[in-house]
């Protein structure tokens, strides 16, 4: 089982910013790391989970990314969510499977979402549908 640790997870901004989830809890077999924003509902989330069911190991990792607004009645401010952001990446791997068969099918999937994919980015950055 591994140790929950800190994970830094680099943007696209024209300068890369560096966003440090740190460790904030274990519920369930679901580790929760966060972006601490200072106001909690606008923290930066990511989980992640593996569970066995039957032959298989179903795993998951969940990234959140709420945009928080600022939001002014009777001379009163405060944050509110704008709207959410999530990525969710699923895999599932069966029990015979070899650790180099996990290890290829992560490095694969990491690659495609890498910069530069024209039809990843045109699906899931310009939001356009493949033809």
């Amino acid at each position: 089982m591994p140790a929950m640790t800190a994970v830094a997870l680099t943007d696209r901004e024209a300068t890369p910013v560096t966003h440090t989830f740190q460790p904030r809890s274990l519920k369930n077999d679901v580790a929760e790391l966060v972006v601490d924003s200072g106001v909690p509902i606008g923290n930066e989330r990511l989980t992640l989970t593996l569970r066995k069911s039957g032959s298989y190991y179903k795993g998951e990792a969940r990234l959140i990314l709420p945009k928080l607004a600022t939001e002014t009645i009777n001379g009163v401010s405060r944050s509110t969510v704008e709207r959410t952001g999530s990525v969710i990446i699923q895999v599932q791997f069966h029990e015979s499977s070899t650790r180099q068969e996990r290890d290829n099918a992560i490095g694969l999937a990491y690659s495609l979402l890498a910069d530069g994919r024209a039809m990843v980015d045109s699906t899931f950055v310009d939001l356009g549908t493949p033809y």
